[in-house]
């Protein structure tokens, strides 16, 4: 899908490809496909094997790549030639020519899989007026509460939301976070792996927003 000249393409999982504002941008890609596209920056919200992948960012990066990631993946990423590392923690922010990213909290609340205590992450990325929020695996928890706004300042405010429950929210719980911050477009993930959640998941997730009165769709895999 595009919108307002950025391209949005759904690697599986929980990764997606971004274009727009002169980069191209990778989020947790996670055995992408030999045709998904090469990025030159790759967003990783948190070190566990589905998010923080080395043959999956070996596979799509472009030479001299920059990876941007929380302290405990910089292991992983030492490994892999002729990338650059950038290590941030949430609350920070960065600019990439005309693409600025901000990171944002990402934990779960009654659960230890992503324990807060971690400084794991999601990540906002602004093209400009075009925002888009990567959850990260999370929970609905009350830093999202600050988002609300990001719908109503004439932006097109975009989310990405996990639905497969266990490590993150299950659908009823993320169709709550989209009504709460309102984005202009919602579209689900954390599903159809192997790992947790099925596509009739984000097919249910998808029905309970529309019943809301709020856009979302399913992107298929590239």
């Amino acid at each position: 899908m595009e919108i307002k000249g950025v391209k949005i393409e759904y690697l599986g999982h929980s990764g997606f490809f971004l274009s727009g504002g002169g980069k191209d941008v990778a989020i947790d890609p996670y055995n992408v496909s030999e045709k998904a596209p090469k990025a030159e920056l790759i967003l990783i919200t948190h070190s566990h094997y589905d998010h923080c992948s080395i043959k999956d960012i070996q596979a799509i990066k472009k030479s001299g790549a920059t990876v941007v990631i929380p302290a405990d993946a910089q292991s992983k990423i030492t490994k892999i030639d002729g990338v650059n590392m950038q290590i941030i923690e949430p609350g920070d922010e960065l600019q990439f020519g005309n693409v600025k990213i901000e990171a944002v909290p990402a934990y779960n609340i009654s659960k230890e899989f992503h324990p807060k205590r971690e400084g794991w992450m999601g990540f906002i990325v602004k093209f400009g007026d075009v925002v888009i929020y990567h959850t990260g695996d999370s929970d609905k928890i009350p830093e999202m509460s600050r988002l609300t706004g990001y719908g109503k300042r004439g932006n097109e405010f975009i989310a990405f939301l996990p639905v497969s429950g266990k490590y993150v929210m299950d659908v009823e719980e993320a169709a709550d976070v989209a009504s709460l911050i309102s984005p202009d477009f919602v579209i689900p993930m954390h599903y159809g792996s192997g790992i947790a959640g099925t596509r009739e998941d984000a097919e249910r997730f998808v029905k309970l927003c529309r019943e809301r009165g709020l856009k979302a769709d399913i992107l298929e895999k590239i």
